[in-house]
């Protein structure tokens, strides 16, 4: 019992570093769950017990599995289980399940006949690193616009406008590692 006791004082603490990690406020957590900021603050502090009602949504939103959110004994599983999601056309496979930190992914992006001319380029927080690992990707970095092949990466500073596509109508695969603290993978793209 002492064992459960010892798991059940550490999940607090756990969910603050956790969101502390993804730099989420209680505010900004509450509104992404429906849970009340008191309510979170006290899972937290650990003056409230948690329980399945409120570390599934938690879990959810912190994007990591029940067991890894409560600090549950391994099973002994080495495997990463991969659930893609879809955004935009996009099929994105987590490669990673830990909150926070650095992200990999890899991401599968449909062909297009029709290339925008000039798309919107996002700046946003992190750092992001590309690796092409079939078809062609577009690559629009500051003013530069660029075609990597498979075998080649780039790297770049999230904060620098940027965009990218499928470079024509076929589909292009790609790992991508991305850091909201400004990790580096130091590669560099080949131009020319």
């Amino acid at each position: 019992m002492d064992d459960l006791d010892d798991v059940l004082k550490a999940v607090g603490p756990r969910l603050r570093a956790v969101r502390r990690q993804r730099g989420v406020t209680l505010a900004e957590l509450a509104a992404e769950t429906g849970i009340s900021e008191s309510t979170l603050s006290r899972l937290e502090s650990g003056q409230r017990r948690a329980n399945l009602e409120l570390l599934l949504p938690l879990a959810r939103a912190h994007g990591v599995p029940l067991d890894e959110l409560v600090g549950a004994p391994a099973t002994g599983d080495p495997r990463v289980h991969l659930r893609p999601v879809r955004r935009g056309g996009r099929t994105f496979v987590p490669l990673t399940r830990r909150a926070g930190g650095l992200q990999a992914f890899k991401l599968i992006i449909p062909g297009t006949a029709e290339q925008p001319v000039r798309p919107e380029l996002r700046v946003h927080e992190g750092y992001e690193w590309l690796y092409v690992l079939d078809g062609r990707l577009r690559l629009m970095l500051g003013d530069r616009d660029m075609v990597l092949k498979p075998g080649e990466a780039a790297e770049f500073d999230t904060h620098v406008p940027h965009y990218f596509d499928a470079a024509g109508t076929a589909p292009v695969e790609l790992l991508t590692l991305f850091g909201k603290q400004g990790e580096r993978a130091h590669l560099r793209a080949r131009t020319g």
